[in-house]
């Protein structure tokens, strides 16, 4: 299991608005990547990866860049235990 990760991040900058959330759906069916992405009320969006470790590097290089007419000043990101509780990438609400 130690090839695995499970990754919390919070992006910050112009991230709402610009199809981050669609486009990270995306992203993280290509680096087959599970867990979930949703807005925060505070502009920001929040994401929870769980895949292997290069998947999860991946997102996350791309979570940095983002869309086109997104952009993205910070990603905080939380590394915590690997669960496995997600078997799909979704937009949650």
């Amino acid at each position: 299991m130690e090839d695995k990760k499970r990754a919390h991040a919070v992006i910050s900058g112009r991230v709402q608005g610009v199809f981050f959330r669609m486009e990270t759906l995306r992203a993280a069916q290509r680096y087959d990547v599970s867990g979930w992405v949703r807005n925060k009320a505070d502009g920001t969006v929040e994401a929870l990866f769980e895949g292997d470790k290069e998947s999860v590097d991946s997102i996350l290089k791309w979570c940095n860049k983002g869309t086109p007419p997104a952009k993205v000043e910070r990603v905080n990101v939380n590394w915590e235990d690997y669960t496995g509780e997600f078997e799909e990438f979704k937009i949650t609400y």
